[in-house]
Parts: C-alpha cells; structure tokens; sequence
C-alpha cells in the first residue's frame, strides 16, 4: 500500500477476477465476504479479512455434491448472489439456484466450515434472498423477482417475508416493499435490509448488471413499510461516466460498519479493456471493490469507486503471499481451483507431487462435468505456464484451457496430430495453428496476455519458448461477446472426446503470474 491522507491508501478491486455480488458481514474484529458463483463448484467463495481490503479465501461454503447440484447447468445458471450474516454465534447464508429448486439457507459456527446441508425454503421464488436478524428476535427475508404482471420485461418488484426463528421456513404474507425508483428501470437486484439508529433502510441495485447499474436505498420506521425513496437516489452509479472510464457497471452492493464506527460498502463493478464502445471486454468478470460510506440528513452517501482510495480507519492487515507456481503437492486442491459442474466422481488425484487428470468422454463444448481443473484470470496482463505429461493416443487431448462457457473457449492441447490451438466461438470450432512435436511425453505450454492479445507458447525443454501461431483476439472470453454473467477462466483439462478412455494426463506444476502493463 501507499502512505495516503488517512494513513494508507488501498487500490480497487479489493478481490480481483470474477467474484460478483459480493455479500460482507462483520464478527468482532473480523469480516467475512462471500460471492456468487453460478455454474462452477464448488461454489460460493468465502473471504476473510481485517482491514476490507485484503482478503484471503477460506475456501467455499458449498463444497460437498450433495449440498449443490449443478447437472447439466446452463451457462450463468447455478448459484446467484449470496448473502452472509452472523447472529447468535451462528453464521447463515442464503442464496439461490436459479434453474435448480430455488432459496436455501446454510449455516455454520466457522465460516471455514464445515457448512450445513441446505435448508430449501418452500413458497418463496426469485433471487437475490438476503436476511434480517431484527432485534425483537423476529426474522426477515427479502428477495427479488419479476412482477407477475410486468409492464416490459425485466420489470421487478422486491418482497419481504417473516421467516420462522428455528425452522427458518417463511410464514405469514409476502409483502411487496418495493419497484423501481427510476422510471422504466429493470431488473432490481440485491435487496439487503439493515436496522440502522432505529430505522429499517433498504439498499437495492436497479438497472441491470451491466453499464446502467444503479444502486439505490429508501427507509422506514417500520420493517413492513412503506418505504421512502432517498430524494437523492440513484446513490452511486457510473452510468453517466460513459463506456470509455476505466471502471463500469457498479452495483449489487452490501454495508458493514466497522468496530471503529465507520461505514464501509462493498460492490461489484467492471474494468472493461480493449477495443471501443460496445466491443471492450470484460474478460475478468464483475469484480469486488469497496468504497466508503457516509451519512447525511439520515441517508447513507457513496463515495465514488476510484481505483485508488484512502483506506479504512483499521490497521493494514496484509496475508501471507499466495505462490504463484502451484506444485500440487498438498493433500487437496487449493480453494483457487474449481470445477465445471458438480463432479460426481473425482476425475483428478494429487500424488507425486503432481495433478492427474483421467481421460473421459465428456468436453468443455458440452453442458456436463468435463476433466477440466480451473481458476479466474484475475489480471489484464498475465502469463500462465505448466508441465504436461501425456502420450495421446487417437481422439484425445489435454493442455491448457481458456473457458467463457461451453460455446466459447480456447484450447492449446496436445494430441496425436502433435500440439493444437483451437478456438471456439459462438458454438464453433477453427484450428488456428499446429506443430508436430517430439513423441518425448513432457511437454510445457504457456499462454500470455498483454490486454486482449492472448499468445500461445510452448516449450520441448524447459525454458525454450516459442509462439504457436498469432495472438488470439481475447475478447471471445468476455460477456460483451459471449453473453452471460461470468469471468474468464484458465486452467488444465483433458477429454477423450466420445469414446472410452483409461489414460491420464499429469501435471507437474501450473503458474499464473500478473504481469506488469
């Protein structure tokens, strides 16, 4: 960090990459920070932090097949926004699977698990759920939803229903709190309730997700309502900033007061790059930043997301440095790496200090379960490098994979024919370079991104670079091209493409490094 004004100063996004939506709450000295996650496993990540600017991944609260069923999810189905709040030494958190059974509650006495089964909650529907601990020991939960009788599309409505104390099942009415404070505005998302000086506020996003998000609040003396508009809403957005600003589409946010009184907003944004207009990508997904909060006439106020801002009134709380080269030698994956889906039998095993992974039927172009072991890109500029030891025989591969979703992805693998780039786009495959390579089994492959020029790599002995074919145009990795909600992700996969296989294909070592502009 930087001396600032207040002491120091923290840059944005506090949590790097695809991790939307995010959802804070605080325990004492501590704070706890959970994101979406939508088709990947497992799912919803969990952050620890002391400060609100360094964070460090726990793990995820859903890690177990049993607690997420993600089968044949489409892309930017699965699990949506979470919320996370702490009462009685218990921790809870609440979301949805969209195109799944709907809300359900987990909940914990350590955020780093293990994590309860999920509790469904019958009658409700939407997304978005989040909860209130009031403190007459009643409990509130509020969501999102398309109205039944929508004007135009995306018209929403937010609601609000009391939830049983023990059971946590909904009883009672659903109450309506809530439409759009802009005319015309869609897609409320986000609705968290907070009892604050003794009055209910309720803060929401409106807009959509994308470069016309909005967030706005209105408050009660009542938790039922009615609900005032702030006069001075939206509160923050950077709509009116234009497509060219460097950060966009702020949204989705939570509160948090710290123990020192100060109060503090976490919230998605963007940081679109390459190309103009519409066409600039957004490869590293909807991201976590942080800004500060302050209060006037009664009404929170957002400072404006800046990458650089004086940091909170709590001391610089830095963790211990993740290594950039992962050498597989721990027990399990590290909580960086995910699935695509939920993996109903392990396909991968450590041993060796080495990551294997079993040859099966199944491909990234498919909504299924492929062999496919992945973490966010989390930089404009990086570089990605690993060990690969693998004889194919005909029909399979395996290498390195650059995925946005099952109709667009980049593929640097090795096969019979010897070593192929392949990139998918919008459900179509093009072989955009090959070499023959020697029958020796280690292989390395590398792929670095300068913006959106994604260059292919790769290497014989170690050490020895050379460029397979020209840079891919990286944006078929962002959701301006691909649609969607998710960030782009990189990581190791084999596939024996339809037919029976008992190969396996071994990685030695996998290193992801941010490069400097």
């Amino acid at each position: 960090m930087i001396d600032g004004v207040d002491g120091w100063e923290y840059r944005n996004p506090v949590i790097p990459g695809f991790h939307p939506d995010p959802s804070v709450c605080r325990v004492g000295e501590d704070y706890y920070l959970v994101t979406s996650s939508f088709e990947w496993f497992p799912g919803v990540p969990i952050f620890h932090s002391r400060d609100l600017v360094n964070w460090r991944q726990l793990g995820h609260v859903l890690d177990r097949p049993s607690q997420l069923d993600l089968d044949g999810m489409r892309p930017s189905g699965g699990v949506y926004a979470a919320t996370i709040r702490h009462h009685d030494g218990v921790f809870h958190v609440v979301t949805t699977l969209v195109d799944g059974r709907g809300d359900f509650v987990v909940t914990a006495a350590d955020p780093a698990g293990p994590w309860s089964e999920p509790r469904w909650l019958p009658g409700t529907r939407g997304v978005d759920p989040s909860l209130l601990f009031d403190d007459d020991g009643r409990v509130w939960l509020t969501g999102t939803r398309e109205k039944d009788a929508a004007r135009y599309p995306g018209e929403t409505e937010v609601y609000l229903v009391e939830l049983d104390p023990a059971t946590l099942e909904p009883r009672g009415e659903e109450r309506v709190v809530w439409e759009a404070a802009q005319r015309g505005a869609v897609w409320s998302e986000g609705p968290h309730l907070y009892k604050i000086g003794g009055r209910y506020y309720l803060l929401t996003s409106e807009g959509g997700t994308s470069y016309d998000h909005a967030i706005v609040v209105a408050r009660a003396d009542d938790v039922t309502g009615p609900y005032e508009p702030n006069p001075r809403n939206p509160i923050l957005t950077h709509r009116h900033l234009g497509r060219g600003h460097p950060i966009a589409c702020t949204g989705h946010a939570d509160l948090v007061e710290t123990q020192d009184g100060e109060w503090w907003m976490v919230l998605l944004a963007t940081r679109p790059y390459g190309g103009t207009g519409n066409v600039r990508g957004d490869n590293l997904g909807r991201e976590t930043f942080l800004t500060r909060i302050s209060w006037e006439d009664g009404w929170p106020v957002a400072a404006q997301v800046e990458p650089v801002a004086a940091g909170p009134a709590l001391p610089e709380h830095r963790w211990p440095a993740v290594p950039a080269c992962d050498h597989f030698d721990a027990d399990r994956l590290s909580p960086v790496w995910n699935h695509l889906r939920t993996p109903r039998t392990p396909y991968w095993s450590l041993g060796d200090s080495r990551l294997r992974l079993r040859l099966r039927p199944e491909t990234l172009a498919q909504r299924v379960n492929p062999s496919l072991v992945a973490r966010r890109q989390q930089h404009m500029d990086f570089a990605v490098h690993a060990a690969l030891d693998f004889t194919p025989a005909a029909g399979e591969c395996a290498g390195l994979a650059l995925v946005q979703n099952d109709d667009h992805h980049v593929l640097l693998v090795r096969t019979a024919r010897g070593l192929e780039l392949v990139r998918r786009r919008a459900g179509g495959d093009d072989l955009l370079a090959s070499v023959r390579v020697p029958g020796q089994r280690r292989l390395y492959l590398g792929v670095e991104a300068r913006g959106q020029a994604y260059q292919a790599r790769y290497a014989v002995a170690a050490g020895e670079w050379t460029d397979l074919g020209d840079p891919v145009d990286g944006r078929i990795l962002s959701t301006a091209v691909a649609g969607g909600f998710t960030g782009a992700y990189i990581g190791m996969y084999a596939s024996s493409n339809g037919r029976p296989s008992s190969n396996v294909a071994a990685f030695d070592w996998f290193e992801y490094l941010p490069l400097s502009p």
